[in-house]
């Protein structure tokens, strides 16, 4: 996703760049595409982090990316490709030769592998596969048979064991062999004979004690482990919250055949909070590289399912056309119930949402939730009723009037308030995203509400 960098200012009055794509940078690699410069450009993005790299590529233009990757052969590599937008992955592989894309997918660990190529089309998956040693592509066809969501799906199988029995020393003189290591680990897992992990113990305590400590003597607390079906956001939620650094997958005859460690748990759970966002503002999972015509197709759907949500609140109008007409003051009034009645229902529904996606929402503490949540929207609404209450007399002179939408905007605050909890609670239960269904209902629910009780008040108290 593609946003601002952050910036300091500089001594002269300039600002500097924290970490990211300067502007600079981008202007001057747009101007070595240009010229057709590679050695410039080599000069200028070979020093670059990967992360900032694929940035640089997601913010270029179409036409700018197509020439920048023609000229650049050789430079691109696994990690920036899985730094890539998803959507822009099948665009950029498809410029790569295949030994291109063989030496770039070849240093790749086993999860990053199945990130890169599980939204790819056949053709292309088949190309990446092919890229990988025998070896390497058997570990990655295994992670991809998975569920989508699943930990196996998201675990990386580079990993190290060492038997429970050993000690400090075997361990050492065991990573210090000619032993495959991967190329960042933060735990030794400790197994029995039957390769059922029994624990883990950190390198860091692993370094500091003496030879002769049994390493079952320095497992960490926060060990558990997690089946290789299991959802992968409840691992990560479990990550999280136990603070873990590396959670252990096993099988179903709980031997350990990957790990699944913080730096990915947490980007799992920063693209699902990013796609809830999306989803409760009914945009979808698109981002600034789509094209014009895939943003139009993913926004289409939830501006027609407005479309008959406002066709509802109109109907409610309708049975209320005399009323209006007698009190023409009602029409002036009418969106100011509504607006109010649809802003609190988002408030409580964007809570809810995410605290559902955390699991901090739970049939433990849904009623007080729901409870506070009402009771938020009836103070709420007593104290906007005052204010509106004093408008409708000012205004039209009328103090019934003022009545009447104070009475109105009380039950919508409430109703608001009961809604937007209660409508994502019960999209769960039945097995809908809420973050992707609740916005429509709620909206629904909020403007027919007030419609219904500011107009039904009037017909009957003023009419």
């Amino acid at each position: 996703m593609t946003q601002t960098d952050p910036q300091i200012p500089a001594a002269d009055g300039e600002t500097e760049e924290i970490f990211g794509v300067s502007q600079t940078l981008f202007d001057d690699v747009l101007d070595a595409v240009e010229a057709q410069d590679v050695v410039t450009l080599d000069a200028l993005l070979d020093p670059q982090h990967p992360a900032d790299v694929a940035h640089l590529i997601e913010q270029l233009d179409g036409k700018d990316r197509r020439a920048l990757l023609s000229l650049w052969k050789g430079g691109m590599d696994g990690e920036i490709l899985s730094e890539l937008d998803e959507n822009l992955r099948e665009e950029v592989i498809e410029g790569l030769a295949p030994d291109e894309l063989a030496e770039a997918v070849r240093e790749l660990d086993s999860d990053d592998v199945v990130d890169l190529v599980e939204y790819l089309d056949e053709d292309q998956q088949e190309a990446v596969l092919d890229a990988l040693e025998p070896s390497d592509r058997v570990v990655v066809e295994q992670s991809l048979s998975y569920p989508e969501e699943s930990a196996g799906r998201h675990m990386q199988v580079e990993l190290v064991r060492a038997p429970a029995h050993w000690t400090v020393g075997e361990a050492i003189d065991y990573l210090r062999s000619d032993v495959v290591l991967p190329d960042q680990f933060y735990h030794i897992i400790l197994v029995d004979p039957r390769l059922k992990a029994v624990g883990y113990v950190t390198l860091g305590r692993v370094l500091s004690h003496p030879r002769e400590m049994p390493l079952r003597d320095l497992m960490e607390d926060s060990f558990r482990t997690f089946h290789v079906a299991q959802d992968v956001e409840e691992v990560a939620q479990a990550i999280n919250h136990y603070h873990m650094i590396t959670a252990p997958v096993v099988d179903d005859d709980d031997r350990v055949i990957g790990v699944i460690t913080i730096d990915d748990a947490m980007a799992f759970l920063e693209e699902e909070a990013e796609e809830d966002i999306l989803r409760l503002a009914g945009v979808g999972e698109g981002s600034l590289s789509d094209s014009v015509i895939e943003t139009t197709k993913q926004r289409f759907p939830w501006l027609a399912v407005n479309l008959v949500t406002a066709i509802l609140a109109s109907l409610v109008i309708s049975m209320f056309e005399d009323v209006i007409a007698g009190l023409v003051a009602l029409a002036v009034l009418m969106p100011i119930v509504a607006s109010m009645g649809g802003n609190a229902g988002t408030q409580s529904l964007t809570v809810a949402v995410r605290a559902l996606a955390t699991r901090d929402l739970t049939g433990s503490n849904v009623w007080r939730v729901i409870r506070r949540e009402v009771l938020v929207g009836l103070i709420n609404g007593v104290l906007f009723a005052v204010v509106m209450g004093a408008v409708g007399v000012i205004w039209f002179g009328t103090p019934m009037l003022g009545v009447v939408i104070a009475v109105a905007m009380v039950v919508n605050l409430v109703v608001a308030g009961l809604a937007g909890t209660g409508i994502p609670i019960l999209l769960e239960k039945i097995g809908v995203d809420p973050a992707l269904a609740s916005g429509a209902f709620v909206t629904t629910v909020t403007d027919v509400v007030g419609f219904f009780a500011f107009l039904g008040l009037a017909a009957a108290w003023l009419l």
